[in-house]
């Protein structure tokens, strides 16, 4: 493939800018060579192509994202992504408790502190 991009390069009468988008395609595919082995991901049962994630694009982002009249915030976008992501991987409760004893951390900094004093005068 490189080499007919090249031929192409040489062969043809391409202007300017032209040429210059062909050579960056030519050393792109150069320089990443060693991740096309296309031949080895599909023996191996690897999927190739893009409709993998697009379809867990759609999954995780779309058809929560693009309901009717809805207007998001890119933070705002974000942390739903995020929170969809953890919902769809089972870890809801996990991230729940976490969360809970983050919060109290932040907001009691001291609970820890009072608890062992008071049990030491109790």
């Amino acid at each position: 493939m490189i080499g007919g991009f090249r031929q192409m390069q040489t062969k043809h009468k391409l202007s300017k800018s032209k040429r210059q988008q062909m050579a960056k395609v030519i050393t792109y595919l150069t320089n990443n060579r060693s991740y096309m082995r296309y031949d080895v991901c599909l023996s191996r049962g690897y999927p190739i192509g893009s409709g993998v994630v697009e379809g867990a694009c759609r999954h995780v982002v779309k058809d929560r994202m693009e309901g009717t009249g809805m207007r998001w915030s890119i933070p705002g976008a974000q942390a739903m992504i995020h929170l969809r992501a953890i919902h769809l991987n089972g870890d809801w409760e996990a991230f729940q408790q976490y969360r809970i004893r983050a919060d109290t951390r932040k907001l009691y900094p001291y609970r820890r502190l009072t608890r062992r004093l008071y049990r030491k005068t109790g």
